[in-house]
Protein backbone atom coordinates (compact mmCIF):
# COMPACT_ATOMS: atom_id res chain seq x y z
CA UNK A 1 0.00 0.00 0.00
CA UNK A 2 3.04 2.20 0.83
CA UNK A 3 4.42 1.63 -2.41
CA UNK A 4 1.13 2.06 -4.23
CA UNK A 5 0.97 5.94 -2.13
CA UNK A 6 4.47 6.83 -3.27
CA UNK A 7 3.65 5.88 -7.13
CA UNK A 8 0.70 7.94 -6.74
CA UNK A 9 2.87 10.91 -5.62
CA UNK A 10 5.77 10.38 -8.28
CA UNK A 11 3.08 10.73 -11.02
CA UNK A 12 0.99 13.46 -9.54
CA UNK A 13 4.51 15.66 -9.39
CA UNK A 14 5.34 14.47 -12.74
CA UNK A 15 1.80 15.84 -14.44
CA UNK A 16 2.09 18.41 -12.03
CA UNK A 17 5.87 19.76 -13.90
CA UNK A 18 4.87 18.46 -17.32
CA UNK A 19 1.69 21.16 -17.24
CA UNK A 20 3.52 23.70 -15.65
CA UNK A 21 3.96 27.07 -18.55
CA UNK A 22 7.51 27.91 -19.30
CA UNK A 23 8.62 31.01 -17.98
CA UNK A 24 9.17 33.52 -20.65
CA UNK A 25 11.92 35.21 -21.65
CA UNK A 26 12.20 38.99 -20.29
CA UNK A 27 14.62 42.05 -21.68
CA UNK A 28 16.38 41.24 -17.86
CA UNK A 29 17.76 37.26 -19.70
CA UNK A 30 18.32 39.48 -22.21
CA UNK A 31 20.48 41.78 -21.06
CA UNK A 32 22.24 39.40 -18.71
CA UNK A 33 22.89 37.17 -21.60
CA UNK A 34 24.55 39.35 -23.75
CA UNK A 35 26.13 41.60 -21.08
CA UNK A 36 29.28 40.04 -21.18
CA UNK A 37 29.28 40.67 -25.03
CA UNK A 38 29.69 44.47 -24.82
CA UNK A 39 33.55 44.69 -24.84
CA UNK A 40 33.12 42.66 -28.43
CA UNK A 41 30.17 44.19 -29.42
CA UNK A 42 32.22 47.78 -28.80
CA UNK A 43 35.62 47.14 -29.77
CA UNK A 44 34.89 43.78 -32.04
CA UNK A 45 38.18 41.34 -31.93
CA UNK A 46 37.11 37.92 -30.44
CA UNK A 47 34.28 37.66 -28.61
CA UNK A 48 35.11 35.57 -25.02
CA UNK A 49 34.06 32.36 -23.95
CA UNK A 50 31.64 33.75 -21.18
CA UNK A 51 29.86 35.82 -24.68
CA UNK A 52 29.58 32.98 -26.40
CA UNK A 53 28.11 30.79 -23.28
CA UNK A 54 25.36 34.15 -23.02
CA UNK A 55 24.31 33.95 -26.72
CA UNK A 56 23.94 30.19 -26.04
CA UNK A 57 22.13 30.67 -22.71
CA UNK A 58 19.95 33.13 -24.96
CA UNK A 59 19.38 31.01 -27.84
CA UNK A 60 18.20 27.94 -24.94
CA UNK A 61 15.92 30.69 -23.16
CA UNK A 62 13.77 31.26 -26.31
CA UNK A 63 12.41 28.41 -28.19
CA UNK A 64 9.69 29.79 -29.57
CA UNK A 65 8.45 32.59 -31.76
CA UNK A 66 7.48 34.31 -29.27
CA UNK A 67 10.28 34.34 -27.31
CA UNK A 68 12.88 34.65 -29.84
CA UNK A 69 10.70 37.92 -31.14
CA UNK A 70 10.95 39.20 -27.63
CA UNK A 71 14.59 38.75 -27.33
CA UNK A 72 15.19 40.18 -30.82
CA UNK A 73 13.49 43.43 -29.34
CA UNK A 74 15.30 43.72 -25.62
CA UNK A 75 18.74 43.41 -27.76
CA UNK A 76 17.06 45.87 -30.40
CA UNK A 77 16.24 47.94 -27.34
CA UNK A 78 19.67 47.56 -25.78
CA UNK A 79 21.58 48.27 -28.95
CA UNK A 80 19.52 51.22 -29.41
CA UNK A 81 20.56 52.56 -25.68
CA UNK A 82 24.36 52.34 -26.40
CA UNK A 83 24.94 53.94 -29.76
CA UNK A 84 28.88 52.66 -29.60
CA UNK A 85 27.71 48.76 -30.63
CA UNK A 86 29.39 48.28 -33.76
CA UNK A 87 26.17 46.67 -36.11
CA UNK A 88 29.10 44.36 -37.80
CA UNK A 89 30.23 43.06 -34.37
CA UNK A 90 26.43 42.25 -33.82
CA UNK A 91 25.37 40.34 -37.14
CA UNK A 92 28.66 38.46 -36.72
CA UNK A 93 28.19 37.43 -33.27
CA UNK A 94 26.47 34.38 -33.31
CA UNK A 95 28.57 32.96 -36.30
CA UNK A 96 31.96 33.47 -33.98
CA UNK A 97 30.45 32.06 -31.44
CA UNK A 98 29.18 29.13 -33.65
CA UNK A 99 25.62 29.40 -32.78
CA UNK A 100 22.64 29.20 -34.55
CA UNK A 101 20.39 31.60 -33.79
CA UNK A 102 16.91 33.82 -35.79
CA UNK A 103 17.82 36.93 -32.61
CA UNK A 104 19.68 39.56 -34.61
CA UNK A 105 21.02 42.13 -32.38
CA UNK A 106 20.29 45.17 -34.52
CA UNK A 107 19.05 49.02 -33.85
CA UNK A 108 17.32 48.29 -37.64
CA UNK A 109 16.03 44.62 -37.66
CA UNK A 110 12.18 44.21 -37.58
CA UNK A 111 11.42 41.83 -34.79
CA UNK A 112 8.08 40.67 -35.68
CA UNK A 113 9.34 38.80 -38.49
Amino acid sequence: MKGVVIALLVALAMVHFMAEPARAITCSDVNKALAPCVSYLTGGGAPTSACCDGVRTLKSLSPTTSDRQTACQCAKDAASRNPNIREDAAAALPNKCGVQTDIPISRSTDCST
